[in-house]
């Protein structure tokens, strides 16, 4: 059973529908008890930092998140749900995240020619082997919709993008992955990438 979070942050149907689609049993929920007992977790989400963060500690999400990493079970970030796993976001100053991840949210600066938000396709490079790429050729195009990004620690980055600045878009440690694109939007790339975090928890 794979456990969606709802924390009233948008993009919940299109995960659910993607990881029926290859075969995985869902549910969509915002109890703590559900997401400690599923066999595999994903934080989608669209929406603002300190709001979504709001959102997780009044109703016990963020303590049910930190043990189910540490738990060992594979989890998931998607978009808001890898900015989320970091420390803080330029999105909402003062606002912390969850802090499991070493690192910083930043808005995409302005450039000529580049709209913010960043909404479209862009290709990807692998800094480093990363569990979700398996069978992903380099230079593969995912799907954005977004205006802030990850700076991490170099050690946990696993995909990269360029947007008028070279970009973090994608980590790995242990059992958590996060990316900041849309898997459950990125055609047949995006389904094989789910596939990836399915098989790892046996569920697909």
């Amino acid at each position: 059973m794979v456990a969606i979070i709802d924390y009233d942050a948008g993009n919940i149907k299109s995960v659910q529908k993607a990881c029926e689609a290859l075969g995985a049993e869902t549910i969509v929920t915002d109890q703590a008890l559900r997401i400690r007992e599923a066999d595999a977790v994903i934080l989608p989400g669209v929406g603002a930092f300190g709001k979504a963060m709001s959102n997780l500690r009044e109703r016990g999400l963020d303590t049910a998140i930190t043990e189910t990493i540490v738990s060992g079970k594979p989890f998931f970030g998607i978009c808001l749900g890898l900015q989320l796993l970091f420390e803080e976001s330029e999105e909402s100053p003062g606002e912390q995240g969850l802090g499991i991840l070493k690192g910083r949210i930043v808005r995409i600066p302005e450039k000529a020619g580049l709209r913010v938000p960043h909404i479209g396709w862009n290709s990807l490079t692998f800094p480093r082997a990363g569990r979700l790429f398996e069978g992903i050729r380099e230079g593969a195009f995912v799907y954005f919709v977004h205006s802030f990004y990850c700076q991490a620690e170099e050690a946990v980055v696993r995909a990269q993008t360029d947007y008028g600045v070279r970009m973090d878009v994608s980590v790995e440690q242990g059992n958590l992955f996060a990316t900041q694109f849309h898997p459950e939007k990125s055609g047949q790339t995006g389904l094989a990438i789910l596939k990836n975090f399915l098989d790892m928890a046996k569920l697909a």
